[in-house]
C-alpha cells in the first residue's frame, strides 16, 4: 500500500466532522451546569454523551481509513517537523478515543440511564459505582485539558505553515 500525498475526501469529511463535533463537545461541557451527587442528567448531558459516542464512533472509523489509506508526510518538511506532525496526529487519536471512552465510563459508574439522543438506551459499561465514578471523572477532565493542549498546538502548527513558513502544508487538508 502506498501512501497517498495528499489526504482524500473521506479523511477530510472525518477530520472536518470530528473538528465541528469537538467544539460542539467543548461548549456544552464548559456551558452544562456541574454535576452533583444524586443528579440525574439532564437534556444538555444526554446531548452532550451522545455526541461523545458519535464522536468515539468517527474517531475509530478515521483511524481505521489512516491505517488503510496513509499519507505521506510533506517531504519539503524537516524531518523533525515531520516527525512531529506524525506523533500529535497519533497523539490525537489517542486523546479523543481516550475522551470519549472515560466520558462514556463516568456516565455508566455514575448508574446514569442516558439515551442516545433521546431515540433509544444508551448501553453502560459497567455498574454504577460511585468511587470509580469520581476517580474516571478526574480523568475524563485531564483528558479534556489533554486533548485541548494538543488541538492547540495542530492549529498553532497549521498557522505557522500557512502564514509564517508558507509552505501550502495546510492545504492538504484544506483543498479538494
Amino acid at each position: 500500500m502506498t501512501p497517498r500525498l495528499q489526504y482524500g475526501t473521506t479523511a477530510k469529511t472525518f477530520h472536518w466532522t470530528i473538528v465541528a463535533l469537538l467544539v460542539t463537545q467543548y461548549l456544552i461541557g464548559w456551558f452544562m451546569p456541574d454535576i452533583h451527587r444524586g443528579m440525574q442528567p439532564g437534556a444538555a448531558m444526554t446531548f452532550h454523551v451522545s455526541v461523545g459516542l458519535v464522536i468515539l464512533v468517527l474517531i475509530v472509523l478515521r483511524f481505521a481509513w489512516r491505517l488503510t489509506h496513509p499519507v505521506s508526510p510533506e517531504s519539503s518538511l524537516p524531518a523533525w517537523q515531520r516527525l512531529t506532525s506524525e506523533l500529535v496526529h497519533w497523539m490525537l487519536y489517542v486523546m479523543v478515543l481516550f475522551t470519549t471512552l472515560t466520558g462514556w465510563l463516568f456516565a455508566s459508574y455514575r448508574g446514569w440511564s442516558i439515551s442516545f439522543f433521546h431515540l433509544f438506551p444508551f448501553p453502560m459499561l459497567s455498574a454504577e459505582n460511585p468511587a470509580a465514578g469520581k476517580a474516571i471523572d478526574g480523568l475524563h477532565q485531564a483528558a479534556e485539558w489533554t486533548l485541548l493542549v494538543l488541538v492547540t498546538a495542530h492549529v498553532l502548527a497549521a498557522l505557522v505553515h500557512l502564514l509564517y513558513y508558507r509552505d501550502r502544508v495546510i492545504n492538504r487538508m484544506l483543498r479538494g
